[in-house]
């Protein structure tokens, strides 16, 4: 009979894990039977020497069969899910739902909540007054038979060891562990019962991920575990060293997707929704090629396919449709106040994590768990990095319901740095990873 003891020590010695001892870590942590100084050992253990990619993918079923299963064979087609490991501004699902799914693509959704800057796509949903995101597992299967796609919250038992695990990873200090990071977010995919991942992991200032190298390993970590449990994934690599768009906050997010179906979206947001989407397109067999794919959404974006979708969804799901030709039915907040420069030159760096924290402390993300969101306040930002801007031009506009907005602005006029010398901003794509 294998021991956890055993386990642990093998593991502290560098030696790789079998699919039974790490089943055996999971279900035992999970029931209860391991203890958490024996857990806390073993990803400790992991933390410092790694494990391969099938290790990672053991780990990853184990915690995807520790609770419920999402069937969506009954939903035609090739199901794709998407998934960002978060950032500042990160709006894509809303855009991307309808857009693929005006392509032709099924699009199965589950979303989570925001704990940090702003909401999740979630809270952002809410924002629309009467959308709700509960639908049965029959609800969900017929509405995306129906109309292509669904939004809905995540079951409250998918991969509850994931939630477990996690929970003793946050006060072990072995969040931050690629085998750890990846299996936890892909266990959710998988559960959540797609076929095809495209997978968004963000680099830079406001990501998980500081840096390129560290981003790259969790983007192959992940690729590798999606594609050993038989799930066709892949990863794009994106910038979140700045915002992404120009609107931070839920309502302002949601304006700024419904400007973008529109064709009016700002530059970066829209060429990143197009690059995540082409690959969705594609996977689902919709298309042969990415150029091809890229052409069909440009254009379900010109005939108003896409935007149309987005008012199904809203419809579909209890809410009002024509926030999509009159967004000042969102919640607005009553003051708009400007942030203005305090000299001239160019905007060579705007610190994402800080502009996001300055969105938070307005009432837009939260802190804790039990923190209510305010959905009207956030930040739209007028200027990024690359732009000109003259001393006492606006370079962001504050959407609050308080007038004292006092660590806001000075977050912001600390955090978005203006020099003599223009900059080139880096790269919104840094690269694509397959199998």
């Amino acid at each position: 009979m294998v021991r956890m003891v055993d386990v642990i020590e093998k593991k502290r010695n560098g030696e790789v894990l079998t699919k039974a001892e790490i089943e055996l870590f999971v279900n035992g942590y999970t029931d209860g039977t391991i203890p958490d100084y024996q857990a806390s050992a073993i990803l400790m253990a992991v933390y410092f020497k790694g494990m391969n990619a099938e290790e990672q993918a053991h780990l990853t079923m184990a915690m995807v069969e520790s609770g419920e299963q999402i069937d969506l064979s009954a939903i035609e087609g090739v199901k794709v899910d998407k998934h960002s490991t978060g950032g500042v501004g990160d709006t894509t699902t809303l855009i991307l739902v309808p857009l693929v799914a005006a392509c032709g693509v099924p699009v199965a959704k589950m979303s989570g909540r925001g704990l940090g800057h702003t909401g999740g796509t979630l809270d952002k949903l809410e924002a629309m007054k009467g959308f709700h995101i509960e639908l049965t597992k029959e609800q969900f299967v017929q509405q995306v038979n129906d109309l292509k796609l669904a939004v809905i919250g995540q079951s409250g038992n998918l991969t509850p060891a994931d939630q477990k695990i996690y929970a003793l990873r946050d006060v072990t200090a072995t969040v931050d562990s690629i085998p750890l990071i990846a299996s936890s977010i892909m266990s959710k995919k998988i559960a959540a019962g797609a076929d095809a991942i495209v997978l968004d992991v963000k680099s830079g200032d406001g990501a998980f991920m500081k840096t390129l190298e560290d981003s790259k390993a969790l983007a192959q970590a992940m690729v590798a575990i999606g594609n050993e449990v038989g799930r066709n994934t892949m990863a794009i690599i994106s910038d979140m060293s700045q915002p992404l768009g120009n609107a931070i906050g839920n309502a302002l997010e949601v304006q700024e997707a419904i400007e973008t179906l529109q064709g009016k979206g700002p530059e970066d947001l829209t060429e990143l929704c197009l690059t995540l989407g082409s690959q969705m397109v594609v996977l689902g067999g919709k298309a042969e090629s990415l150029e091809e794919a890229r052409k069909m959404l440009k254009e379900v974006i010109q005939n108003g396919k896409a935007l149309q979708l987005f008012g199904d969804l809203i419809e579909a799901q209890g809410g009002d449709r024509t926030v999509i030709e009159d967004p000042s039915l969102l919640p607005s907040a009553q003051y708009q106040i400007p942030v203005v420069a305090s000299q001239s030159g160019y905007v060579t760096k705007m610190e994402a994590d800080d502009i996001g924290i300055a969105a938070m402390l307005l009432g837009a993300g939260r802190a804790t768990k039990e923190d209510k969101i305010d959905l009207a306040v956030g930040i739209v930002l007028n200027k990024k990095v690359g732009d000109y801007v003259e001393k006492g031009e606006t370079l962001a506009i504050l959407h609050a319901n308080s007038e004292e907005v006092t660590q806001s602005t000075e977050l912001l006029l600390q955090h978005i740095h203006i020099e003599d010398e223009l900059v080139t901003p880096p790269p919104l794509i840094g690269e694509i990873i397959t199998k």
